[in-house]
């Protein structure tokens, strides 16, 4: 069994327009070490993340403390929503949800994210078979991964985790074969350190 665990990243400072360079706050930065009281016992045999700063940050603790490099995979990033900030967040969201193709001039749609996503995951699900894999992701782009596996994960769900931070998704696979997915809610008053 391969056991991928996607790590949505910890509370980012939105002040910062800047998706690759977007910071953690100083709350997403502690509640980074969520992740590492998480992930430690776990038996992790390689962390990868996307190369967005926020998300490598949310693994960085846990990669430092257990000195695994983190390999940065493009494919993994966020989503590209314009070229500008757009202020109705939700309602661009419903529209995309609602129809996968749907995208901005300069953006992505989520099948585009979806499919550059599973793509680089059917990779690793071969080269790390049997592996026990981390992965540094972003909510919109995790949850078309979860969409595709569970079609049921709808703009509802979406909205549901969108404040969520960090939350790390279980996917449990035989070979590229799906057996489980698991949602995972830390929080310190859930884990301690």
């Amino acid at each position: 069994m391969t056991t991928i665990y996607f790590i949505r990243h910890a509370e980012p400072d939105y002040t910062n327009h800047s998706d690759a360079e977007r910071q953690l706050t100083q709350k997403g930065i502690e509640d980074s070490e969520l992740v590492t009281s998480y992930l430690r016992d776990r038996d992790i045999d390689v962390v990868f993340s996307s190369p967005y700063k926020r998300a490598v940050d949310t693994v960085r603790h846990f990669a430092d403390s257990y000195h695994y490099p983190i390999v940065l995979v493009d494919e993994f990033r966020e989503r590209k929503i314009d070229s500008c900030w757009i202020e109705d967040y939700t309602k661009f969201c419903k529209m995309q949800w609602e129809n996968f193709d749907y995208k901005l001039t300069d953006g992505e749609s989520l099948r585009e994210v979806q499919t550059r996503n599973l793509e680089v995951l059917i990779d690793i699900l071969k080269k790390y078979k049997d592996k026990s894999v981390v992965i540094g992701s972003h909510g919109t782009a995790l949850s078309t991964v979860i969409h595709y596996y569970d079609p049921t994960f709808d703009f509802a769900q979406f909205q549901q985790i969108r404040y969520l931070m960090p939350w790390i998704v279980k996917f449990t696979f035989d070979d590229e074969k799906l057996m489980g997915i698991e949602k995972i809610e830390i929080r310190r008053s859930k884990l301690c350190l």
